[in-house]
């Protein structure tokens, strides 16, 4: 499934580093435009590793280990439960590697695939088996759909903490309670962190990159895991990084404590640093619950406007706590590409999936937004009722 992302075009204005994104951005699910703080965040490490005063790099450690703590305070962890790895989907091999078999880890058939590569990969290395879980339908597992695949092999399920075309957020703490304390409960976390309160506390291992809703740019992510899961992962691609004695004269040396252990080297320290900002900014603006109020109400008037010009809404049953900020439509009797099209010449950046058009707002959406989709999706209606 080939993802169409709608880019303005030379007369549309784009993100700017200082004004923020334009009043038409409606793609943070692909990549949110780096925030004020992450920029100057970015800004001020890059400015020290520039440098060769070694209280300099000092500093830089000191803003890894900051970025931790800011992590764990989001996701109410203990501090070591936190590492920082370079992106989602090396997170997520990360824990598949640690994983070792027999048993079965499984996975929705319509996971996002950073979701499913890692586990088919490892699979076939001393990993668990891979078992895709048809959702009826529905996009989505639910508890009843997941008690049904929970055979005794089973030691883990993947799932995306929200669905990145539907929205669909995922009942992480009664997928847990139906997996029990013995099975791993694993979330692929970007689509949710950042935009709407998640059930973190039920997810044993969480991973998360910084370059959608938290607005941090590429190079780091949260890597989570939890105290009461360390016994069921080995260090697979533990590193130097990753041990007590790295200098030890026998290898390999112990391992570090908590997620830290699974680390193959050094984060990025500017992207680390980012990644803190970033959190800060959104625990001192009243944190996930504050933002998601916004962006859920914000998403709520797009999609009746969308509505309102005889769109189909995908999933549109979802109570308003079951999607987060994602929402996504199609205008029957209209080509999708020609929807597109209409749309990035209002000013408005959306991603198309075939025939399905998705819309992702932030906080900082304006209400204008709204306006622009409305008239421009009113133009298509119109031009076809004359023809």
């Amino acid at each position: 499934m080939n993802d169409q992302i709608c880019r303005p075009d030379s007369t549309t204005p784009g993100p700017d580093p200082v004004r923020g994104p334009a009043v038409g951005y409606l793609d943070y699910a692909r990549i949110g435009p780096l925030s004020r703080p992450a920029v100057a965040a970015l800004a001020a490490t890059t400015a020290l590793a520039a440098r060769v005063d070694p209280t300099d790099l000092d500093r830089l450690f000191a803003l890894g280990d900051a970025a931790q703590t800011s992590a764990a305070r989001l996701l109410g962890a203990r501090r070591h439960e936190i590492a920082l790895a370079p992106s989602t989907s090396n997170g997520l091999f990360t824990v598949a590697a640690a994983l070792q078999g027999p048993g079965t880890v499984l996975v929705p058939r319509d996971e996002f695939p950073a979701n499913l590569y890692p586990w088919l990969r490892f699979a076939d290395r001393g990993g668990p088996a891979v078992r895709l879980v048809d959702p009826a339908g529905q996009r989505h597992i639910t508890p009843d759909l997941l008690r049904r695949h929970l055979t005794p092999d089973v030691v883990a399920l993947a799932v995306s903490a929200v669905d990145s075309l539907t929205g669909h957020l995922a009942p992480l703490a009664a997928l847990k309670e139906v997996l029990g304390p013995g099975r791993l409960l694993i979330v692929d976390a970007i689509q949710g962190l950042g935009s709407v309160p998640l059930e973190a506390d039920a997810a044993d291992i969480l991973v998360s990159g910084g370059q959608k809703w938290l607005r941090a740019g590429w190079g780091a992510a949260l890597l989570l895991i939890r105290d009461r899961c360390a016994e069921h992962l080995a260090p697979g691609l533990g590193g130097w990084a990753g041990v007590a004695e790295p200098f030890a004269p026998v290898h390999p040396a112990p391992p570090l404590p908590g997620a830290a252990a699974h680390l193959a080297t050094n984060p990025d320290f500017p992207a680390a640093a980012a990644i803190g900002a970033a959190i800060d900014d959104l625990l001192d603006g009243g944190g996930p619950a504050a933002a998601g109020a916004r962006i859920r109400a914000t998403l709520a008037d797009l999609l009746d406007r969308a509505r309102g010009a005889g769109a189909d809404v995908l999933l549109d049953g979802l109570g308003p706590h079951e999607r987060a900020g994602i929402g996504t439509f199609r205008l029957p009797g209209h080509d999708p590409a020609t929807v597109h099209r209409t749309l990035e010449a209002a000013g408005l950046v959306t991603t198309r999936r075939d025939e399905w058009i998705r819309l992702s707002p932030h906080t900082s959406t304006p209400d204008a937004a709204a306006d622009l989709l409305a008239e421009a999706l009113h133009t298509l209606t119109a031009r076809r009722t004359t023809h």
